[in-house]
């Protein structure tokens, strides 16, 4: 006998409506929370007072606290009120439109000046969380993977223009840039003095004279 065939969940455009509202007042009110008053101080019921919503809530929405804060990381790089992946970002496709090298490098760097200065207090919250919580340093970890994994498609975007070094490969020029776009290397010059413009016109010009060939 045949199994019988289970029905289909269904679930209405009204219901799934307010959970993606719930999600986005969980996000603002974690990304208000964690830039303002930091991760430790920071309690998933902090989040779900602020969202006017219930602790278990969060977690249904969200997740954990590891989850909210890599969530708002996301959103922070998407300029947007959900966490946007990478290839979608306004940026990115600014950067893969850009006819030239110099200009994909221009497009780069003058939106590195405008995200990190957001994204160095929520890096500097993962540091300090991973310490004490496994998770946070997992985290932690795969963002700086998944940026060195998208800096070799910026290489081989940069290698489609005819102008990189030929005797640089694409793993060359994504540790390059991976180096120089991290939270680590804006906050070093940061405390050097360095405004955002000054750091992306620094990088702007280092990678311009490093990875691209003379001429052309």
């Amino acid at each position: 006998m045949p199994d019988p065939v289970k029905p289909r969940r269904y679930v209405s455009p009204a219901r799934r409506d307010q959970a993606a509202s719930t999600r986005r007042a969980v996000l603002a009110a974690a990304r208000v929370l964690f830039t303002t008053q930091g991760y430790a101080a920071t309690s998933v019921a902090d989040v779900a007072r602020r969202a006017g919503i219930s602790v278990d809530t969060v977690y249904a929405s969200v997740g954990r606290k590891p989850q909210l804060l890599l969530a708002v990381h996301d959103m922070v790089l998407g300029s947007a009120d959900e966490p946007v992946p990478a290839e979608e970002r306004d940026y990115v496709r600014r950067i893969r439109a850009a006819p030239t090298a110099q200009e994909k490098i221009r497009q780069y760097a003058e939106a590195l000046a405008g995200l990190l200065p957001q994204v160095v207090p929520l890096d500097l919250a993962l540091r300090e969380a991973g310490t004490r919580e496994s998770e946070c340093l997992k985290v932690r970890e795969s963002i700086g993977r998944r940026r060195r994994a998208n800096m070799r498609l910026f290489a081989a975007d940069l290698r489609a223009t005819g102008r990189l070094r030929p005797d640089l490969t694409d793993e060359q020029v994504a540790d390059l840039v991976w180096s120089m776009n991290s939270p680590d290397y804006f906050r070093l010059l940061a405390d050097a003095g360095y405004t955002p413009e000054q750091y992306a016109e620094l990088v702007a010009d280092v990678w311009t004279r490093t990875l691209l060939a003379p001429g052309g």
